[in-house]
């Protein structure tokens, strides 16, 4: 059954996700100049504002919406436009530097772990927890039409309390 977990996954502490991120997704914070240097390799010319969203979201493995990624740039005392932001970030996104994951047709969360993974998505907090690709096994594959190729799996689970019903 696709979106299966292969093994049972014990609850951890938010601590521990976020260690254990660290360790399955071996991606360092980034300086200012190495984000200012992956945005020149992929094209981007590194503008004050480009490198101060990529900078809050490389920082370390993080998932963050386009409000909070605002609110974290003007909390440092810059001025910045909302439209701003969410271009920043849909270029960042259609070179690779971030995912962005919809998770719902109204609200999309950017995510800094390039790597391939899964996610968590904690209905009743909003939370994302990151799952690592080899804990997810698929036991077939849809056929796909005809001329396409997969570029890419991703899975959201959906998870809420037992006992808490909609």
């Amino acid at each position: 059954m696709p979106g299966v977990c292969s093994r049972p996954i014990p609850p951890q502490p938010f601590a521990a996700i976020v260690t254990s991120l660290f360790q399955a997704y071996p991606q360092s914070p980034m300086s200012r100049e190495s984000i200012v240097d992956e945005l020149q390799l992929h094209g981007l010319k590194p503008t004050g504002q480009r490198i101060r969203v990529a900078e809050i979201l490389m920082q370390a493995p993080t998932h963050m919406t386009a409000e909070q990624i605002l609110a974290a740039v003007r909390q440092g005392g810059e001025r910045v436009s909302k439209a701003t932001v969410y271009n920043t970030l849909k270029v960042l996104a259609q070179t690779g530097l971030i995912r962005q994951i919809h998770l719902d047709p109204e609200r999309s969360v950017y995510d800094s772990t390039r790597a391939p993974h899964h996610h968590f998505h904690d209905l009743e907090t909003g939370e994302l927890r990151d799952i690592h690709p080899d804990e997810i096994a698929f036991s077939r594959f849809p056929v796909l039409p005809e001329g396409m190729e997969a570029e890419a799996i991703e899975v959201v689970i959906r998870i809420r309390k037992k006992g808490h019903s909609r």
